[in-house]
């Protein structure tokens, strides 16, 4: 993280009724979509993110919005990174870093031991790739629901 942008940004549980969250998510959606096909396209939708055992963060720079995260919880061990953007004005200011941080230090608290994700194996997603890379996830074969896809590559961690 840049110096000085941790203390300029905070993290809130957010309840997506605001039009910049939806915005965001509206963009991150339709990003999905242009580098996967559908049918790869594994992205929770407002409602799935509104489901029992999600939890979804907002995180903000001063007054505007910076990015997105949620971690949804499978079991008592296992969780699941989901919906992680960054707003196009933000990128490599650290909110990704921090978004990153705060749900790895969430699943702790809850007591899980394991953290997982499910990404686009395309080039546009080597940013996101490189990111979780630096935090210790590594590839894995496909975990909970998901199945074999050459559109998604499966990380994880130990947490």
């Amino acid at each position: 993280m840049k110096a000085g942008m941790q203390a300029k940004m905070r993290i809130i549980k957010d309840d997506l009724s605001g039009a910049p969250i939806r915005a965001l998510l509206e963009e991150h959606f339709a990003g999905m979509l242009a580098h996967s096909p559908a049918g790869s396209c594994h992205f929770l939708d407002f409602e799935g993110l509104k489901a029992d055992g999600v939890t979804f963060w907002s995180i903000w720079d001063g007054d505007a919005l910076a990015g997105c995260g949620a971690l949804k919880q499978h079991d008592d061990t296992l969780g699941e990174i989901k919906s992680m953007r960054t707003h196009g004005d933000h990128l490599r200011k650290g909110a990704a870093a921090a978004m990153l941080a705060h749900i790895i230090t969430v699943a702790q608290q809850r007591g899980l031991t394991r953290l997982s994700l499910e990404t686009g194996s395309a080039p546009a997603f080597a940013p996101a790739i490189a990111l979780y890379r630096r935090q210790g996830f590594v590839d894995c074969p496909p975990f909970a629901d998901y199945g074999p896809d050459p559109f998604s590559l499966f990380m994880t961690r130990e947490i």
